[in-house]
């Protein structure tokens, strides 16, 4: 069975870092499409990608983030990760880690979600 356990989260004020972690088990972690997606409860608006790390390395991020948000993975720990810099009030949100599944073969298999975590900014 396949759990993603996130971490991290938290209140920070405007200008700081926060650093996320997602960690998976019942799964190999590489290969696999991971990614970060946040939701604003009560704003009516659907969960948006943040940042993705694709199947052979290449990085995606949301115009919103670029340049200040950094997507990492850690392989051998089957962590994920999302450094969150220089972070604005508009960044406050439910954060969810993503993991897309595919056979070696390259057959997308299913998706899983962390249970979310919370961020904050504000002064």
């Amino acid at each position: 069975q396949v759990q993603l356990v996130e971490s991290g989260g938290g209140l920070v004020q405007p200008g700081g870092s926060l650093r996320l972690s997602c960690a998976a088990s019942g799964v190999i972690f590489r290969d696999n499409v991971v990614g970060w997606y946040r939701q604003t409860p009560g704003s009516g608006k659907e969960r948006e990608l943040v940042a993705r790390i694709m199947r052979f390395g290449s990085t995606i991020y949301a115009d919103s983030v670029k340049g200040r948000f950094t997507i990492s993975r850690d392989n051998a720990k089957n962590t994920m990760y999302l450094q969150m810099n220089s972070l604005e009030s508009e960044d406050t949100a439910v954060y969810y880690c993503n993991l897309l599944t595919y056979t070696t073969s390259g057959t997308y298999q299913g998706v899983y979600w962390g249970q979310g975590t919370q961020v904050t900014v504000s002064s």
